[in-house]
């Protein structure tokens, strides 16, 4: 037995041994041999592989290219008659059914080559809608973009790294290197839906349930290039999957909220969901306004918002403007989320907060006007200009002046302090004007409001000096009482 064992050990290895190892299970065969030009189209003949079924009518599953094979070169679109053009279509499918490796990008170069021209040649078939596609060539299609674009993403720079999690801006994506056949997959996939000669109801066969979700998960690629608006196309042509697809964004918007507070396609997402949202039709579901509600309104939570914090910002003034009886939910959830230290999300949420209140009805801005007021007063005080400067910019439009000026009986008395602070005692020159210009808009608006209000903030600085004054004759007699029992020995600081 032990001599059998030896032996073994010293077994020659089969030519499927001994196949280069850069092709990991994916890809053409490598170079060399006949029939396999530069310039040319191929097809991998499956008919001199071992076992194989020359009957099947299921090319495109295959990932793992066997050891034995033969390249075919294959003839363009327009040199086959129309009649052939299926065929030719599934067999120059069967081509791009191999994810070629890109780790070193001297290998397979000639192989890489052939797969992009031909899907070159794929995309421009079904762009030029030479003839509608049948639709098992259509499944064959699905599948073997199922095959390209739905792969295991690499972790993120922070993950399993042991590194610090660096700042989502700071941080360089990962860039896919399969890119030049990834894109032209998609691309394929763009045409194919937006099509007129693509009947929606064959289509949602292939481009099911499960295809939507794997499609849904590739958001979390970090590399920008990732062609996501096809979800969006999906979303127009499938109503089928419209449910599934807002429940899914739903998902990953509680998940980044709630526990990682990292993902790659949040603002992708809310580029299209600002595309669903517009076309939300009234009377609003309350299932559109929980979303508001549940997920966008908290998106304003995370320390990374600033990534996408131009597109939650369209979202949700998107939603006032269809129902503009949200006005007071969502100026109620800026209040609630506002933040206490960091300055330019301050800016940020200034400048979404001025969107919101020009699409705000009198009545909705009348419910949250004190506490909305309070915080715009703190805001005039603070000690970064940019943020006192971004909400003295409030009195620069219209709309707001006018739901100020209807309501300034309320809002005057508890902004007029933080004005007249920022008169006396604000460092930047800048600011001094801007609030001055806000002053004397007040004085015009209503003399008389303006002299009660400037009255009672002279009341109370008295009040307050006085106050001072009573607190520092204590401290005095204090200090007098001391010395006398404590002598020599009472120590002053």
């Amino acid at each position: 037995m032990f001599k059998k064992i030896i032996k073994g050990g010293h077994k020659k290895h089969s030519k499927s041994d001994s196949i280069d190892g850069s092709f990991h299970g994916y890809g053409l065969p490598g170079s060399g041999h006949p029939g396999s030009g530069s310039n040319s189209s191929v097809v991998v003949n499956y008919a001199s592989w071992p076992g194989h079924n020359a009957k099947s009518s299921n090319p495109c599953p295959r990932t793992t290219l066997p050891p034995m094979f033969a390249v075919e070169p294959l003839p363009l679109f327009k040199d086959v008659a129309v009649s052939d053009r299926q065929n030719l279509f599934l067999r120059k499918l069967q081509i791009c059914c191999f994810r070629l490796d890109f780790s070193n990008t001297l290998k397979l170069v000639r192989e890489k080559e052939i797969k992009r021209q031909t899907l070159l040649e794929l995309v421009d078939f079904i762009q030029s809608g030479s003839g509608k596609i049948t639709e098992r060539c259509q499944e064959e299609m699905i599948k073997m973009v199922v095959v390209n674009i739905f792969r295991c993403l690499p972790p993120a720079s922070h993950e399993n790294t042991g590194q610090e999690a660096k700042d989502p801006e700071d941080e360089e994506p990962y860039l896919e290197p399969s890119w030049p056949h990834l894109q032209l997959v998609y691309e394929l996939l763009l045409r194919y839906i937006v099509s007129s000669d693509t009947d929606t109801k064959v289509a949602k066969k292939h481009i099911d349930h499960t295809f939507v979700s794997k499609l849904i998960d590739l958001f979390g690629s970090e590399d920008p290039r990732e062609i996501k608006m096809i979800l969006h196309r999906i979303y127009g042509k499938f109503m089928v999957h419209r449910p599934l697809i807002r429940k899914a964004i739903n998902n990953i918007f509680y998940r980044f909220i709630y526990e990682t507070q990292r993902h790659s396609g949040i603002g992708e997402l809310l580029e299209i969901l600002g595309s669903i949202i517009h076309g939300f039709t009234l009377p609003m579901k309350e299932e559109h306004k929980l979303f508001l509600v549940r997920a966008l309104i908290p998106l304003h939570k995370p320390k990374a918002v600033s990534v996408y914090h131009q597109q939650l910002s369209y979202c949700v003034v998107q939603f006032v403007e269809k129902d503009y009886k949200l006005a007071d939910k969502v100026i109620r959830g800026l209040l609630k989320y506002w933040p206490m230290i960091n300055c330019q999300k301050e800016v940020l949420f200034l400048g979404e907060l001025e969107e919101v209140l020009e699409a705000t009805q009198t009545a909705e801005f009348q419910r949250c006007i004190v506490p909305l007021f309070r915080q715009i007063a703190r805001c005039l005080n603070s000690a970064h200009f940019q943020v006192s400067e971004r909400a003295l910019f409030l009195w620069n439009n219209e709309h707001i002046v006018g739901l100020v000026a209807h309501n300034r009986q309320v809002i005057l008395p508890i902004i007029f302090e933080a004005l007249e602070r920022n008169i006396q005692h604000h460092w930047n020159e800048a600011i001094h004007g801007l609030t001055a210009n806000v002053l004397k808009m007040f004085l015009e608006m209503d003399a008389e409001l303006f002299d009660e209000c400037e009255t009672r903030f002279e009341e109370k600085k008295a009040k307050a000096r006085d106050v001072e004054e009573q607190r520092e004759m204590i401290w005095e007699k204090l200090a007098d009482a001391a010395a006398e029992r404590g002598g020599d020995h009472m120590v002053t600081v």
